[in-house]
């Protein structure tokens, strides 16, 4: 029986050119944030404890700030419309699994009319602070605290059944593409890949990212 194919897309880096968490930080600037960042991509703190650090640091009152600057500083990585397009043409199942907080997630990916789940965290503007949430925790297979547990959504997607395709860019993707039949990787996944000896293909815009699909196709003989 043939597989299917499913894809598993990270958002922040990866559909947009920037990651969009670290723009927000750069731009309202609370204090220890680099130092922050840099525990996460270091793996020195889980993402879940320096995520929820790095927003707790700002203030509730900003929302419409934080809010309308990162929505528009986004720019969506040139092909992604297409890619969506092929994707559903082809029956491809298409998912986003986000490390990134639903009020600039949503609005940006909603003018693509996406049908397959968009995974994200949430957030909370109730208290003085801003308190993301975590509606997508790591299952029983995962300790990493991950928040938006990728790993988790993947094991959700039965080995023997689907051919599973992870695209990203960074240290959040890593667990998930140890797990996956196939990477298409940019940035700093794309080295993790090297030094595991992933099988995985680079991209920069998402028109290779579609020739690297229908090439995990033939490779992996899936439908």
């Amino acid at each position: 029986m043939t597989k299917q194919l499913v894809l598993f897309c990270d958002f922040d880096g990866t559909i947009t050119e920037k990651d969009n968490i670290v723009a927000i930080m750069r731009q309202f600037n609370p204090p220890g944030w680099e130092e922050l960042t840099e525990q996460i991509l270091s793996q020195k703190i889980s993402i879940q404890e320096g995520v929820g650090r790095l927003f707790a640091s700002i203030p509730s009152s900003q929302k419409e700030e934080v809010t309308q600057f990162a929505l528009s500083q986004a720019t969506v990585r040139e092909g992604f419309g297409p890619f969506v397009q092929y994707c559903e043409e082809y029956d491809i199942k298409l998912l986003i699994t986000s490390g990134g907080i639903n009020f600039f997630v949503h609005p940006i990916l909603e003018p693509f009319n996406l049908t397959g789940p968009v995974f994200c965290n949430g957030s909370d503007f109730s208290e003085e602070q801003i308190r993301i949430t975590w509606p997508h925790p790591c299952d029983e297979h995962c300790q990493n605290n991950c928040g938006m547990c990728k790993t988790t959504i993947l094991r959700s997607y039965d080995a023997s059944l689907y051919t599973r395709v992870v695209i990203g860019d960074s240290i959040t993707d890593l667990a998930a593409s140890r797990l996956a039949d196939y990477v298409i990787a940019r940035s700093l996944l794309l080295k993790k890949c090297e030094e595991e000896n992933l099988p995985y293909q680079p991209f920069t815009t998402f028109y290779e990212v579609i020739d690297a699909v229908k090439k995990s196709q033939v490779k992996l003989g899936v439908s």
